[in-house]
């Protein structure tokens, strides 16, 4: 019996009488605009496609946080643990989370009971750089969308876990995955791909979330042509205009990190990956050169999207003449300010954080949110880096041996001042709060050509913590000043997202297990639970029955032990685990 009709028959066995996908409602996309904003299901990554990640509910609160207690935990079983970043959704009496491998689960809200379980069937030869990890999925109409390691994106029926659709977003085999949720816009299933250590060629995919045909393609490396409906639209940029020779060809910017949307601007805002290969001195980045030849658009870019076309809008890079791995995916979350500007924020793997135009995707600010940044000295007027040239690794062609650059130490490490672990703004403060990491890295650069399927960096590094007490750091940020408000130190590096309630308060997890509430004005620990494992999840937060619910998946894993140097030494004494903890506020706690 093959893993997808046990699944189906687990789930016949499990579901337990009268369960709630009896009464399923369709997912509208009314629903899904309006998710920010309802309390009582969760329906898209984000809690909202903006990203806040802030609830409006204020029956959990600072004073009664105290009460918060467990009601049951999920195990995902069997040995497929690893790393488990996923985001719990919450409809109709039914939460679905995605795990490591590929795997989706259904579950009853009420009992935690398993509804249905469906496992992708991968196939040998897949090569996800960073852990075998899911980060969650989608709800529209009657289905769940998620993908897969294999990049591929699926379709599944809410209520009973069957494939509607399976359709392939690129090849494994050159190296292409996908772990982001989906993002779904107008009917429209939104998709980026992961591999950017593969030389492979990032990219956004629309589908039609129905049938999973095509309808537009968006490359966001220069020279790659775009589709619109079968055919070739327009190319991405102008040849050769910041890339040297056919290094576009293969030129990364993966788009790993899937989206957010601005419904006011009705727009997609996409970030991509690091320029491929890591090596800057081969992609004519190494050294200024006339123009901004240099840049290699529009990797490590945050790029504006057309929903309906796929055509670029806007771009805005922030590590132009990049060669330190960081990626420009980090999530964009969009605010109004007090004088109702329309903005947004990121906090970058190179350690500054940004406010752009929402409208324009202009630059509007950026300051350090970490501490000691040697790679520049600061940002200009433009919103371009003033760079330390002697923090960039050298040249292997200068090298006395052609074989190894000069070595430098850089701060941030290319895991960044914050990696993909999302951050959370608070309607509540005005503030953001963001999961950061204080480390550094030795960095050189190395000769490298591509080779299909293998990896194609060009450099070697170990990374190495900045402090004794602490790598772990989450900030609130003031973006109108860029001003750290508090901060709260962690042993361990923060890999999991961040939640903000109206009722004043901020949720996050640790690798050492922890899952924790503090106090959104003073950072001060409220309420604290042991899951027994470390977190690199997201939570979530809704209500059912005038009851206030939280969830949490715990299961250390992701990044940092794969490739943390010094620092994965640091914390090799965590359990590995896969377990999903939901919590509540019983009506008769909630005044006290």
């Amino acid at each position: 019996m093959n893993r997808f009709i046990l699944a189906v028959v687990t789930a016949l066995v499990l579901a337990p009488a009268g369960f709630a996908p009896a009464g399923f409602a369709g997912v509208t996309e009314e629903d899904i605009a309006n998710d920010a904003t309802t309390t009582g299901d969760v329906v898209s990554n984000g809690m909202g496609r903006g990203l806040q990640r802030f609830s409006p509910l204020t029956t959990l609160n600072k004073d009664n946080v105290k009460n918060l207690m467990p009601v049951w935990a999920f195990s995902l079983g069997g040995e497929k643990q690893r790393g488990q970043e996923t985001q719990p959704l919450v409809r109709d009496g039914v939460m679905y989370i995605t795990g490591s491998y590929s795997r989706m689960y259904a579950i009853d809200m009420k009992t935690g009971k398993e509804i249905w379980q469906y496992d992708a069937r991968l196939p040998e030869g897949i090569l996800p750089c960073c852990d075998v990890v899911n980060r969650g999925a989608a709800l529209y109409g009657d289905n769940i969308y998620f993908g897969t390691l294999d990049a591929r994106i699926v379709a599944l029926n809410a209520k009973t876990g069957d494939v509607v659709w399976n359709k392939k977003i690129a090849d494994y085999k050159e190296g292409y995955s996908y772990t982001a949720a989906p993002l779904i816009v107008n009917g429209l299933v939104i998709t980026g791909n992961s591999g950017g250590e593969f030389g492979v060629v990032g990219e956004v995919q629309a589908r039609d979330a129905l049938t999973g045909e095509t309808v537009w393609t968006r490359p966001v490396i220069e020279g790659h042509m775009g589709t619109l409906n079968g055919k070739e639209s327009t190319m991405t940029g102008t040849l050769n205009a910041t890339w040297p020779g056919d290094m576009w060809k293969t030129g990364g910017g993966a788009t790993w990190l899937g989206g957010s949307y601005d419904i006011e601007t009705d727009t997609l805002i996409f970030g991509a990956g690091n320029p491929a290969p890591w090596n800057s001195h081969l992609r004519n980045a190494g050294t200024p050169v006339e123009g901004n030849k240099g840049d290699n658009l529009y990797a490590a870019s945050r790029i504006g999207i057309d929903p309906k076309t796929g055509e670029i809008k806007w771009h805005f890079q922030t590590t132009p003449r990049e060669g330190w791995d960081f990626d420009g995916v980090n999530e964009v979350v969009g605010y109004t300010d007090k004088d109702g500007k329309k903005l947004m924020a990121t906090a970058d793997r190179n350690g500054f954080f940004y406010v752009l135009n929402r409208e324009d995707g202009s630059f509007v600010s950026a300051k350090p949110f970490v501490q000691g940044i040697t790679w520049a000295k600061g940002i200009d007027e433009t919103g371009r880096p003033i760079y330390n040239e002697e923090g960039r690794p050298g040249d292997p062609a200068k090298a006395a041996d052609g074989d190894k650059g000069e070595m430098v130490f850089s701060t941030p490490s290319f895991l960044g001042g914050k990696n993909w672990m999302p951050m959370a703004y608070s309607q509540h403060t005005g503030l953001f709060y963001v999961p950061s990491n204080e480390w550094g890295m030795d960095i050189w650069n190395e000769p490298v050509s591509y080779k299909k399927g293998a990896a194609y960096l060009g450099s070697g590094f170990t990374i190495k913590p900045n402090f004794e007490d602490h790598i772990g750091s989450l900030k609130a940020i003031d973006p109108a000043t860029g001003e750290w408000k508090w901060e709260y130190k962690n042993e361990a590096p923060l890999w999991g997202g961040v939640m903000t309630t109206a009722g004043g308060l901020v949720f996050f997890g640790t690798p050492e297990g922890e899952f924790i509430a503090l106090d959104d004005e003073t950072g001060e620990k409220l309420w604290s639970f042991q899951t027994g494992s470390g977190i690199v999840g997201q939570p979530i937060t809704w209500e059912s029955e005038g009851e206030q619910y939280v969830s949490i998946i715990s299961g250390w894993g992701g990044a940092v032990p794969l490739w943390g140097g010094e620092v994965a030494k640091k914390v090799n004494y965590l359990n590995q685990g896969g377990m999903l903890w939901t919590f509540k506020l019983p009506k008769q706690l909630a005044s006290n």
